[in-house]
């Protein structure tokens, strides 16, 4: 045997191990698509690169203002949420950062369920029977509006980027986003530091 043929051998026994490597990781996996996130294979999807932007008060935009649906049928309104925080999240159940991100807000949205802030999902893909399948899946509690029609994130043009999901706002008390996450929220602990924040402000 040459040594090209103990090359190319060397090769082609690599690249088989390599694939049953994958198909054994594949199916260890809990959930292939936050996985697949997770390696850095953003197939299918355009996410945000995790950004960061918080907004000093004076130079906060305009009041937001939308009205939606949500997966249980019930209407909410933005006007609803004056007074407090709203943490909006915007999302769909088959991107995988979405999926990877949704235990953190789980979590933080307990923490603050009765202390000075709300959590509304913002599904921008999603029939009501697949975003209720997503919460039954990861334990999400907060309710989420549907938003196929783009409404909510027209209200939002300027202060949000339509192509990225997922992007998480928290809207201040007046009802103006204070601050931006956009694309995962990798560092819960930047999130909770931003709603600690704006919770923490006068009305």
């Amino acid at each position: 045997m040459g040594q090209s043929d103990v090359k190319l051998r060397r090769t082609l026994l690599a690249m088989t191990a390599a694939a049953i490597a994958l198909v054994v990781f594949a199916g260890c996996s809990s959930d292939p698509l936050a996985d697949q996130y997770r390696s850095g294979d953003n197939k299918q999807y355009i996410a945000g690169d995790g950004t960061v932007t918080e907004i000093a008060a004076e130079n906060r935009g305009a009041v937001v203002n939308f009205t939606g649906t949500t997966q249980d049928g019930s209407t909410v309104d933005s006007s609803q949420y004056l007074g407090q925080v709203l943490v909006l999240n915007f999302w769909y159940a088959g991107c995988a950062p979405c999926r990877a991100e949704a235990p953190a807000l789980q979590t933080l949205n307990a923490k603050y369920t009765g202390d000075g802030a709300t959590f509304l999902g913002v599904n921008v893909r999603d029939q009501p029977a697949t975003a209720v399948a997503f919460d039954t899946s990861f334990g999400i509690t907060y309710n989420s509006v549907i938003d196929t029609n783009g409404a909510v994130q027209l209200a939002l043009s300027g202060q949000v980027a339509p192509d990225a999901v997922p992007t998480t706002l928290v809207i201040d008390k007046k009802g103006r986003v204070a601050a931006r996450i956009l694309g995962q929220a990798t560092a819960p602990d930047i999130l909770d530091t931003l709603i600690g924040d704006a919770v923490a402000e006068k009305s």
